[in-house]
């Protein structure tokens, strides 16, 4: 495992696993020199303007409408409070089967982790059509990183960003687009 020492305390890059060698050293000199925000901010200047699960729902369906007409709809879209801290994950993709009558009743949910309302939309849509992905593709396997391009060419790249970002605030605790966006026209 590849760590970063900081102020005296080593810590794991656990977020970045599986990188290259050379691509982790520059995000350990990037976070040694106290610089990841400032090549974040740069990148992505501002956070988005989805705040509620409302606004989500509809981002994520637009995205379904224009990716994936034919999968299943979906039930519930909606951001998670606890998500990220319970089940270390950024997002899920849920099936909820209900008996009603005679008839088995199934509803697909994706909840996306609350950190994501407060990060640049290439980061939310990262994490959408990710979840999304889960409606024709169940494992992390090539289909599934294939229908991830597909409908997001950058989704790799993106990733890899949104990786170095939970990096910095494993780090340094200090979120960044906190503050609300510039209203889009």
């Amino acid at each position: 495992m590849t760590t970063i020492v900081n102020a005296g305390s080593i810590r794991p890059l656990r977020y970045l696993q599986g990188y290259p060698a050379d691509t982790l050293a520059q995000v350990e000199k990037l976070l040694q020199e106290d610089r990841v925000a400032d090549w974040l901010l740069k990148k992505y200047p501002q956070g988005h303007a989805v705040r509620t699960d409302r606004a989500l729902f509809d981002y994520v369906q637009a995205l379904k409408s224009e990716h994936l007409r034919g999968a299943e709809p979906l039930a519930k879209v909606a951001f998670d409070n606890k998500l990220q801290v319970v089940q270390h994950a950024l997002g899920t993709h849920t099936n909820i089967a209900r008996v009603q009558g005679n008839k088995l009743k199934a509803k697909r949910e994706i909840r996306v982790a609350s950190l994501f309302k407060h990060v640049p939309e290439d980061f939310l849509k990262m994490i959408a059509v990710h979840e999304l992905a889960h409606l024709k593709e169940r494992a992390h396997d090539k289909a599934f990183y294939n229908l991830c391009c597909y409908m997001e060419p950058r989704y790799h790249q993106l990733e890899f960003e949104v990786r170095v970002y939970l990096t910095h605030l494993e780090v340094s605790g200090a979120r960044l687009w906190e503050a609300a966006p510039t209203p889009s026209s």
